[in-house]
């Protein structure tokens, strides 16, 4: 049996259509590692694929995910853990409805949660007991801002996220004591696809820089990592702010 200093590294690429995980795709593959994207949009992950064999001359597999199907998700982390060597996993899906569309209809309400906070629950779930009896590897999800304080202007979005970022403290002391690392990114404002035509953006960071500091802070085995860093200072601010001043700003 191949012992993990001589198996080959794979990522796991969890919503692989999102612009951050085509990046850090890119990026792993250059690195050395295979890579197995996956997700809904199949089309648009071949293409991925391709470009990745062809930038990193790594391994690429391809398979359907979806995060809101959580009863598919013990056969997608069995036929995953087939595919890889020594699994590591980059966890981008999200959803982000606006919060007044999400005050009219209930439903965007449920689905942000069912994406946001279920969904990556379910797979890490399913994913953890492998990742122990590996005994190495990493976990790097992105979650949110959002998720320091609940804000007017995105408190479903963020609400799911801080159950995030608390159910991914609990994971990183379960598998700490196995060797494997959890790593908590915590984006401001990324130019992606799902905040695309946001009003009031700014100090926006590339997919591109956010990838690579993914990869670097689970090479670091960092704890939680703001991307990019100084949003650390902006949020530790909004903290601290007086709840009978915070409730009063329009943020």
């Amino acid at each position: 049996m191949a012992t993990n200093a001589n198996r080959k590294e794979s990522w796991l690429v969890l919503g692989a259509s999102s612009s951050v995980a085509r990046a850090f795709a890119r990026a792993a593959a250059e690195d050395g590692a295979d890579i197995i994207l996956a997700g809904r949009d199949m089309e648009d992950m071949g293409r991925t694929a391709e470009d990745v064999s062809i930038r990193g001359g790594h391994e690429v597999d391809v398979v359907a995910f979806d995060a809101e199907d959580v009863s598919s998700h013990a056969a997608f982390v069995a036929d995953v853990v087939n595919r890889a060597g020594l699994l590591n996993v980059f966890l981008a899906f999200g959803a982000m409805p606006e919060q007044d569309e999400i005050d009219a209809d209930f439903t965007l309400a449920e689905r942000s949660i069912a994406v946001n906070y279920t969904g990556a629950l379910s797979v890490l779930h399913r994913l953890a007991p492998h990742l122990e009896e590996q005994g190495d590897g990493h976990v790097v999800v992105i979650s949110s801002v959002a998720g320091d304080r609940g804000r007017l202007k995105n408190y479903v979005y963020g609400s799911a996220k801080a159950g995030l970022n608390t159910y991914l403290q609990g994971l990183r002391a379960r598998l700490f004591r196995k060797g494997v690392s959890v790593t908590t990114i915590k984006p401001g404002f990324m130019d992606t696809d799902m905040t695309w035509g946001i009003e009031g953006m700014f100090l926006v960071a590339s997919p591109d820089k956010a990838a690579r500091a993914c990869l670097s802070a689970a090479k670091k085995r960092r704890h939680v990592v703001y991307v990019p860093f100084f949003w650390w200072g902006i949020m530790n601010i909004i903290r601290h702010i007086p709840e009978f001043i915070f409730k009063k700003m329009n943020i």
